[in-house]
């Protein structure tokens, strides 16, 4: 088929296309006309208080009707979707198993992976040991004794001296 037959071709399908969405498009604006003309009939004004009250009543009446409907469409609608997305579930599942892919390990220090959650227009540095506690070492009850280091060694000496060691500790 020549390079112009084809062309000549696939115009008149564009064209052709071309018009059946215009006629589809018409055709649905008449089926949309036709339902307004039998559901909604035109609106007329009543004279008297009495009966533009009932009027009101009607219209609300109708709109909580319609409202009620759309509602009871709206959750069959969610429904199908979860059912929907239950069932796309199953079929990953019974196909098999993901892959999934390896990781690599990245080495970033502190400062730019704090840069990159918080974007670059902050500025932070991390000093770790700023945040530390300072901890200070606890003295011994042994070394808070100032006295007189014989007599300590007289009172621990012999054998009441052991025992009365043993009974301390214990």
């Amino acid at each position: 088929m020549s390079q112009s037959r084809r062309n000549h071709l696939k115009s008149l399908l564009l064209h052709i296309g071309q018009a059946m969405l215009e006629e589809e498009a018409q055709e649905a604006e008449r089926e949309k006309m036709k339902y307004m003309e039998e559901n909604c009939p035109g609106l007329s004004i009543p004279d008297s208080m009495q009966d533009l009250q009932d009027l009101c009543r009607k219209l609300h009446k109708q709109i909580d009707l319609v409202d009620e409907e759309r509602y009871d469409m709206e959750i069959k609608v969610n429904k199908s979707n979860k059912e929907i997305d239950d069932l796309k579930i199953m079929v990953q599942d019974l196909k098999g198993k993901f892959k999934k892919p390896a990781l690599r390990k990245v080495r970033m220090s502190a400062d730019a992976m704090l840069a990159a959650l918080l974007g670059s227009k902050h500025k932070v540095s991390l000093d770790l040991r700023a945040n530390l506690k300072q901890v200070k070492k606890e003295v011994k009850e042994e070394e808070k004794q100032t006295g007189d280091w014989r007599k300590n060694v007289e009172d621990k000496s012999g054998m009441d001296g052991r025992k009365k060691m043993f009974e301390t500790e214990a």
